[in-house]
């Protein structure tokens, strides 16, 4: 029998926090809703396909996964530092046009690296142009076809595709247009991540990351990372080189705790202080700050 939370969902978490992932028996571990006896990204598959699993279930769930215990800070910093005009893409708001298909990919394996990916989320494959080397990972769109408008995380690139194309999930393209149709013009815009309204920029390393070599992945972005930066041992801010699978990948940082400078691709600049380096690759580290709207 699966275990339904009837409190609230800080509740649970507090009880999670307490035991381990995984062990003993399946019926005995809350949130392992496929009861494989691992509470993973596979539970939020299986969580969103029962009628009987809240919201509120769903939301703590995906709060788990992330490694946020549940917790989204209320307060954190949105600081007023400089426009830096030589990062800027685009206005925001800028509408981008080109074709829309459809694919099976994207939630797991996606080429920006994102997984655990919420299923809460659509998500689609940018093209290689506007992708840009992982400029546009994690970028949250606004894609409209002749049915519909809906919006869209890019978690995946699309090598072929021209510029302004999208590959949208199998799932997602019915809602914008007739699926026997398979190629659709499309057009699209980037817009604030939903989930950066509440909660600041967190941080992931990659596996084998130490402090002789690091790779760190910025996440929970209201907007698309043009440049990340540390504070070196002289104060001052060098720039780390980015990747294609979206790491930033660095054999100078040292151990940490790290000061990071990060600008948008709108020029907006942040600064978080106090980032540890963390040996786990599985863990997600809460920042400070977030960039303005």
């Amino acid at each position: 029998m699966k275990l339904r939370r009837s409190a609230a969902a800080g509740m649970l978490l507090a009880v999670l926090a307490a035991m381990p992932l995984y062990g003993g028996a399946a019926a005995d571990i809350p949130m392992d809703y496929n009861s494989d006896g691992v509470v993973d990204s596979l539970d939020m598959i299986a969580a969103r396909k029962d009628s009987e699993i809240s919201r509120a279930e769903l939301n703590a769930l995906q709060k788990f996964l992330l490694g946020v215990n549940g917790k989204i800070p209320t307060e954190f910093t949105i600081p007023d530092y400089p426009i830096d005009e030589s990062c800027i893409l685009e206005p925001k708001g800028t509408v981008h046009t080109g074709e829309g298909t459809f694919y099976g990919g994207g939630y797991t394996g996606g080429h920006a690296m994102l997984d655990p990916v919420s299923r809460d989320y659509w998500i689609v494959a940018m093209n290689h142009a506007d992708y840009n080397e992982a400029q546009l990972a994690g970028a949250y769109l606004e894609v409209t076809g002749e049915l519909g408008t809906i919006k869209m995380l890019v978690t995946d690139e699309l090598p072929e595709g021209k510029k302004g194309d999208l590959d949208l999930y199998t799932d997602a393209f019915p809602l914008i247009a007739p699926v026997e149709k398979g190629r659709v013009p499309v057009s699209w815009k980037i817009i604030p991540l939903d989930s950066a309204e509440n909660a600041p920029i967190s941080f992931k390393y990659k596996e084998g990351s130490t402090e002789f070599w690091c790779g760190v992945q910025v996440r929970n972005h209201r907007y698309p990372i043009t440049k990340l930066e540390y504070l070196d041992e002289n104060g001052e801010f060098v720039e780390i080189p980015r990747r294609p699978y979206n790491y930033f990948e660095s054999r100078d940082m040292g151990k940490g705790p790290f000061t990071f400078r990060i600008t948008d691709i709108y020029g907006q600049v942040v600064v978080d202080e106090d980032i540890p380096l963390c040996y786990d690759d599985t863990v997600i580290i809460q920042g400070h700050v977030q960039f303005p709207e």
